[in-house]
């Protein structure tokens, strides 16, 4: 028995979880989230005591813990959530944290970045593999309604094929340098750690949207934004443009994937979603009057209204969390891997952190 929608009593089934951490993020973003999808919190763990206990009550565990393993040898638990940091060298704690859990029988959830190195991915893969348990990472792009309803329309007959796709994602491309120092040294370094976080959000999109590309070609801007251009089998082109130093006001994220049959898409701050079509019946210098075709005819827009309290204007559904967690539960209820968000997928992200490692000006294989 869970609360539905409406407020109502519904008889569905939930999963029983645990949840590691107890950060800012997660209270904000992930732990909201369990009043709508199915899942049952019966375990909290955290370093900070204090946290564990102040978040269990806040979002009715049962226990609060601060070592995970007493948890999991503890509570009978279908899932763990994970939404921890870095260690001192800037690398994501996701992996052990992730295969202890599979080891021990559960479903993990983990926020991204899941891994410094396709090498790490692979420890959560094989532990995946041997258990029988399924991950799915936090990947927000892959679930936003908006990109969501742009996958829908890009895959339309009347679409044609995609011929080309471009994204603008206001974030700074490290240095070779500043690669070499994380990378081979094992040194911290802030530029690097933010790329790792945050390239996963447009690079995640691209893979959602288009799979994974061939190769990148990439240059940088003494600023740190740059341009990257990736090729695929298909004959697509896509393009990210790194827009380091562009203003937050106005939306800082731009989406446009092209078809072969006069149409394109575009998604604008995460939220606006157009396809525009051409009206039927414009010829080059022989039309008098542009506003041809019916209304289904021409371009349509999608945009969720902000005056009524609904859930698609809640942040947490416009921005996947529900999306991400509601596919993980119902993946597990229903006995099934999970569509999107899967450790595959992880590791073509961290593949393509890897590429951009290898430096700028040169055409980078991604097989």
């Amino acid at each position: 028995m869970r609360i539905g929608f409406k407020g109502n009593v519904v008889d569905e089934p939930e999963i029983r979880a645990g949840f590691i951490g107890c950060g800012s993020h997660s209270f904000r973003n992930i732990y909201p989230v369990f009043h709508f999808a199915p899942v049952n919190l019966v375990a909290v763990c955290d370093l900070d005591l204090n946290k564990a206990q102040a978040f269990s009550k806040k979002f009715g565990a049962d226990h609060a813990y601060t070592d995970y393993r007493e948890m999991l040898a503890k509570e009978k638990l279908d899932a763990v959530f994970i939404v921890t940091g870095y260690d001192a060298s800037g690398r994501p704690l996701y992996p052990a944290i992730a295969a202890d859990c599979l080891n021990t029988g559960c479903h993990v959830w983990i926020e991204k970045p899941p891994a410094a190195s396709c090498a790490d991915i692979d420890i959560m893969r094989d532990a995946s593999k041997k258990s029988g348990k399924h991950v799915v990472v936090g990947m927000k792009k892959m679930f936003f309604p908006a990109n969501e309803k742009a996958k829908v329309l890009s895959a339309a007959p009347e679409f044609g094929c995609v011929s080309m796709a471009m994204l603008q994602y206001p974030q700074a491309i490290p240095t070779r340098e500043e690669f070499v120092q994380y990378i081979e040294k094992k040194e911290r370094v802030k530029s690097v750690v933010s790329f790792l976080d945050h390239q996963c959000h447009p690079v995640s999109l691209f893979i959602y949207l288009l799979g994974m590309p061939e190769t990148l070609f990439y240059c940088r801007a003494s600023s740190g934004a740059g341009s990257a251009t990736f090729t695929y089998a298909s004959g697509v082109v896509a393009t990210l443009a790194f827009t380091h130093g562009t203003s937050r006001n106005g939306g800082m994220e731009h989406t446009t994937v092209i078809g072969d049959k006069g149409q394109h898409i575009t998604v604008e701050n995460n939220t606006r979603v157009t396809l525009h079509r051409d009206p039927p019946g414009l010829g080059y210098g022989d039309t008098p009057g542009f506003y041809n075709g019916s209304a289904h005819e021409a371009s349509a827009v999608w945009e969720p209204e902000f005056s009524l309290g609904q859930l698609y204007n809640k942040g947490i559904f416009l921005l996947g969390y529900f999306s991400e967690v509601n596919e993980f539960a119902r993946a597990i209820l229903d006995k099934r891997a999970p569509a999107k968000g899967t450790l595959d997928q992880a590791r073509q992200v961290t593949r393509i952190f890897e590429a951009f490692a290898e430096g700028s000006g040169k055409v980078i294989a991604l097989a």
